[in-house]
């Protein structure tokens, strides 16, 4: 009999496993949209298999154990190349955590079964998504350009109105979720119609978290420009494609994205109508006296408590302010108390920013680590965080206080304050949110993003705010460090002018200075500089001519490769100048743009790297250039010459006078490369 019953058991027990395994192999949902790339296959005993799994394998079982409800986003990577998985999933903002596990767990098993033996591939269920890839799956990617719009085909009683407001609720949400965090980049709200029918419009959309913020905005932009001609008045439609989707409806998408209701108004408490006195109505007129007292008294505590921390935040107001002026003068002349208005309190800061965590971390330099953040008012901010061990200090933390709370103008960046608490100094950014020049000129992939009309209003942005740093605001400033890093790009690709660690102050009849330590960094600095010392505002111009000739040709100035050969960016553009030939500069991905404004800027670039100093135009020459077609521009002379080797941790940088003579002089590079904005750690 215990034999029939262990019998029956094992039956049981097998036919469970049975229908299970059947469940998840047959019965399981299929995804309502999916891709498979055939670029690349697999075996079934190939290593790439075996990584496959474990990648899929590690994003179920992190989803599994993840207990941050609010994220739904998991990343893994297995194995070495050639056969390398790449796998991330990612769960719709609002999912509740057991259905975005649910969602994750299904859509693992489900790819494998879609995709049998492709080494790419996507899939999509309401909830969520999944892909992996034999290729990098950071950031924006495509899979042969996997997409889908599908709409409600019931239209608004009146289209525009609803088109309009579906719109702006659209752009406030893409936005929102561009300027997310690395572990969260989706929104959602809602906006109400009141005419001529009562609606509300439901928005969601989602980026993958490791998406910059210009992929996210560019990939939200892209999907959110189909709107009006595929669901022109459509009361609901949701577009998809491989790395960002748009949903709205006229009725909620996730109860936790609701917004929270109002509160219900507070009716005053009232004592009933009575003409007698009662024990009960003296004791509530006892208690209303004891009340108000206590209320007084707390009062006078809590101004009396104000006033003692006021105080004593003066007092370390004071002792940070003492500390940093003991600092020696160095390159600024105005006293630190014209900015003590500016200065942050490091909790405040602490806490915009997350404990400075990893998750902000927006890049790594010389300076130490830059933090995006966000103040108690909503404003988003850049964190400039000096390391301990920083070869930069004090001199150069308080040369770009001193300098930059002075300057305003929309082309360089706009310092916000600093933070003085012990070891700790901080600076505090606007935050430029595309980063750095250097990301898009320099990347082959980005650079096709500049078309010639962005790239002549980057160069003309750079040129005023040059101009403006020389010329027109009350200090006459030579930056000293313009390179294509130090260019920060705002949401609608104006240039900003970053990072004065190492600029000075000039009086304004001062025209030349010298200094015995070259700073800055290899190939945009001027012959005169490096060979010499000597700086002024024509240094700064020769940098400005090496940006650019660098952004008309998308290649660095100091490691330009011509075919086999590896020359300096000013020598190839002016060899080709003379030759007639200058549209062998012009980057190739520049195919639609005035081919005389890219030659006309190649020639104002040739002259600001004359090797001559005097023969370079002031800025306020080249902003009348750039703006006057009409203007005839004199033949530029040959640049400055100069090869590298590298030493040890310096450059040798040898300036030729086509003789046998020549002269050597050691130089520090520029250690501060991280922009503060630097949107794009890999």
């Amino acid at each position: 009999m215990e034999m029939g019953s262990s019998s029956l058991r094992r039956i049981f027990y097998l036919s469970f496993v049975i229908a299970q395994l059947m469940l998840t192999t047959t019965s399981q949902r299929d995804f309502f949209l999916s891709k498979c790339s055939e670029n690349a296959n697999y075996t079934n005993n190939s290593p790439f298999k075996k990584n496959l799994e474990n990648a899929l394998a590690s994003i179920t079982s992190n989803s599994n154990t993840d207990t941050r409800v609010d994220y739904g986003f998991y990343n893994a990577t297995f194995g070495e190349a050639p056969d390398t998985a790449n796998a991330k999933a990612l769960c719709r903002k609002g999912v509740p955590l057991e259905d975005c596990r649910s969602c994750v767990n299904d859509s693992a098993r489900r790819i494998v079964q879609n995709c049998p033996n492709q080494k790419e591939g996507a899939g999509w269920y309401h909830h969520c998504q999944i892909l992996y890839s034999n290729n990098s799956v950071h950031g924006e990617i495509t899979i042969n350009s996997a997409s889908q719009i599908a709409f409600n085909t019931a239209q608004a009683p009146d289209a525009n109105s609803f088109n309009e407001e579906r719109r702006e609720l659209l752009d406030r949400l893409r936005e929102e979720a561009a300027l997310g965090s690395s572990i969260r980049k989706s929104a959602g709200g809602d906006v109400k119609l009141a005419n001529p029918n009562t609606y509300t419009i439901y928005g969601l959309v989602d980026c993958f978290p490791d998406m910059s913020y210009f992929d996210c905005d560019v990939c939200l932009s892209r999907l959110q420009s189909n709107l009006p001609s595929c669901c022109n008045g459509s009361i609901g439609a949701r577009l998809i494609v491989t790395s960002c989707q748009i949903n709205y409806e006229i009725h909620p998408l996730y109860a936790a994205l609701l917004s929270p209701p109002l509160p219900p108004p507070s009716s005053p408490n009232l004592l009933p109508p009575s003409s007698t006195s009662t024990p009960e109505s003296n004791g509530y007129t006892a208690r209303t006296v004891i009340i108000v007292a206590v209320s007084i008294a707390s009062a006078i505590i809590l101004i009396v408590g104000i006033c003692i921390v006021a105080r004593l935040r003066k007092r370390k107001h004071k002792r940070s302010l003492q500390r940093l002026e003991t600092v020696t003068h160095g390159d600024a002349t105005d006293e630190i108390s014209s900015v003590e208005t500016i200065q942050f309190d490091f909790d405040t800061i602490k806490e915009a920013t997350d404990d400075f965590s990893d998750e902000n971390k927006l890049g790594q330099g010389g300076f130490g680590a830059v933090y995006r953040g966000k103040l108690p008012n909503g404003q988003h901010i850049a964190v400039k965080r000096l390391a301990n061990n920083s070869q930069q200090g004090d001199v150069e933390f308080k040369n770009e206080v001193l300098l930059v709370v002075k300057l305003q103008h929309r082309n360089l960046v706009r310092l916000l304050g600093f933070c003085l608490q012990g070891i700790e100094r901080l600076l505090i950014y606007e935050f430029v949110p595309n980063g750095s020049l250097d990301h898009f000129i320099f990347d082959l992939g980005k650079r096709a993003l500049l078309n010639w009309e962005r790239r002549y209003k980057i160069i003309n942005g750079i040129a005023r705010g040059l101009l403006y740093l020389h010329e027109d605001s009350r200090l006459r400033i030579i930056h000293r460090d313009l390179k294509a890093s130090n260019i920060l790009l705002d949401i609608e690709m104006n240039p900003k002018i970053a990072d004065f660690g190492m600029a000075r102050l000039f009086d304004v009849d001062e025209t030349q200075g010298n200094t015995s330590r070259v700073v800055g960094t290899y190939g945009y600095m001027a012959p005169e500089y490096v060979i010499h010392g000597q700086f002024s505002v024509k240094s700064d111009v020769f940098s400005f001519g090496i940006l650019v000739l660098e952004i008309l040709s998308g290649q660095k100035g100091n490691c330009f490769r011509n075919g086999e050969n590896i020359e300096d960016l000013s020598s190839f553009a002016w060899k080709n100048w003379r030759e007639g030939t200058t549209t062998n500069i012009i980057d190739s991905t520049l195919s639609v743009g005035s081919r005389i404004e890219m030659i006309r800027c190649i020639h104002i670039g040739l002259l600001c790297v004359q090797e001559n100093v005097g023969n370079r135009p002031t800025m306020a020459s080249v902003a009348m250039m750039l703006s006057s077609s009409s203007l005839t521009l004199p033949v530029p002379s040959r640049p400055g010459f100069f090869m590298h080797s590298i030493t040890g941790e310096s450059n040798t940088m040898v300036k030729s006078d086509g003789g046998s003579h020549s002269e050597a002089r050691s130089l520090q590079n520029s250690d501060n490369d991280a922009s503060i904005s630097e949107l794009f750690p890999r």
